[in-house]
């Protein structure tokens, strides 16, 4: 057994792991007991319970890259940072929390965790008091209409907020939900769990994917076309590199690319099911990326800013990202679907105008280079999180069932209480694995390392 790698062997190895998609690429093609579509967070979650139940897989990936809408790059800043999710939420119950810790990743909390502008300056202690108020009442009215089981839009439930209307919906909307709350279900709404103890991980959350990535073989650029389960016994998934037999399957693509049917199911899937994947959409959750030189907003290490605002048009900021120079700032619901959908250019044009119009001209002339970011334009992504439709607040429950007694969807959307989150989607996947693994028997027998996993040289 080799020795553990001390941290900077860690932090070089994650590295090199992000950076060359092509690690652990094997011909996706052969007999195995379970396959698993998609190598995000729930793919892996999946992968690694299978491998430690020895039990051969196959990790399919359509991208060149692990991990989903989990990774880390430097773009064109030379620095770290998180492309996609930013933090992990239920750090006290979040199993890769502790796989962080134990690969010597530095977890923090972001404390502030949001700061509020109006215009230019920090809102007053009493505007906070009033804002927070309103926030609690949308939230609570919110709940209570979905916990009484009135799967009406989650919009419907708001009280009159006056001048704080517009922020509050899109702090509970777009920013939580990647959805305006006109189309988010109160009943979804109502299950989610508190979120408040988030972590952020100093390396970005896409080392810490990778780290739980390196006992596994991924099959990259290998995208499914087809998926016939007809037959008695087994599952022919046609691939872009081969052909994989299987006696069941784990389907961890999102709900978006399912949707759009780059997936051909011989067999259909139930009606029930899809009509489940359709209310389960993801909605935006885009993002620019820029340099602030000399940190002019005064914000802390991954502090979160929300400016009041009057209607739809607004962004949520993340100062200082990681320690380092670089901002978020997040593009999400409707009005980032619009701009994302405009391109790259409209996004960081907005975001410039939007600093000069809140902090001044000579604000705007600190941006230094930008990156933009568009998760919904991802063709093996193709949105930010799911959020439950109006009337379909129980669909999560249904993607939770198998389909033809083999096939097993896993991700964020299929988690009741987690969906949108990190944690959600590896929950999802280590219970996605577990019904698999009772579908063709449990544990093997069969002494020595389980088939599909990386061989050391």
């Amino acid at each position: 057994m080799n020795p553990r790698p001390n941290r900077r062997q860690f932090l070089t190895a994650a590295a090199a792991f992000a950076a060359a998609p092509a690690l652990g690429q094997v011909p996706a093609s052969g007999e195995v007991d379970i396959a698993i579509i998609g190598a995000g967070t729930a793919g892996i979650a999946a992968a690694r319970r299978i491998a430690a139940a020895e039990r051969s897989y196959a990790l399919l990936e359509a991208s060149e890259r692990i991990g989903g809408r989990v990774t880390t790059g430097t773009g064109v800043f030379g620095i770290a940072h998180d492309r996609g999710a930013h933090r992990l939420s239920a750090s006290g119950r979040n199993p890769l929390v502790a796989l962080g810790r134990l690969e010597g990743l530095r977890l923090h909390d972001p404390s502030p965790i949001r700061r509020l502008n109006i215009g230019a300056r920090e809102a007053r202690d009493s505007e906070y008091d009033d804002f927070t108020t309103a926030v609690r009442r949308a939230s609570r009215a919110i709940i209570a209409a979905g916990e009484a089981g009135r799967d009406i839009a989650a919009a419907r439930a708001l009280p009159d907020l006056g001048d704080w209307q517009a922020t509050v919906a899109f702090v509970l909307g777009p920013l939580n939900t990647s959805k305006d709350l006109d189309q988010v279900s109160a009943v979804d709404f109502a299950r989610a769990e508190e979120r408040s103890d988030d972590l952020v991980c100093r390396e970005g959350l896409g080392r810490l994917i990778a780290a739980a990535a390196k006992p596994l073989t991924v099959s990259l650029d290998t995208p499914v076309r087809r998926i016939d389960s007809w037959g008695r016994g087994h599952i022919i998934l046609e691939t872009a590199r081969g052909t994989v037999r299987a006696r069941a399957l784990i389907i961890t693509a999102s709900t978006n690319v399912l949707v759009s049917e780059r997936i051909r199911f011989d067999q259909p899937l139930p009606k029930r099911t899809a009509d489940a994947l359709a209310a389960l959409s993801l909605g935006t959750y885009d993002r620019v990326v820029l340099e602030l030189s000399g940190n002019p907003f005064r914000l802390v290490d991954d502090q979160r800013v929300i400016f009041k605002t009057a209607d739809a048009h607004t962004l949520a900021l993340v100062g200082r990202v990681g320690g380092t120079q670089l901002a978020y700032a997040e593009l999400t619901g409707g009005f980032g679907r619009e701009l994302s959908n405009a391109g790259e250019a409209t996004m960081i044009a907005f975001v410039g105008d939007f600093i000069s119009a809140h902090f001044g001209a000579e604000a705007r002339k600190r941006i230094g280079r930008t990156e933009a970011v568009r998760w919904s334009r991802e063709p093996w992504i193709m949105g930010g999180v799911s959020a439950a439709a109006p009337g379909s607040g129980a669909n999560r429950r249904v993607l939770a069932e198998p389909v033809h007694d083999r096939i097993f969807f896993a991700g964020e959307a299929v988690h009741e209480t987690w969906w949108g989150t990190v944690a959600g989607a590896w929950i999802s996947g280590e219970r996605a694995a577990m019904a698999a693994l009772r579908q063709v028997g449990g544990a093997s027998s069969r002494s020595g390392p389980a088939a599909g996993r990386k061989k050391n040289k």
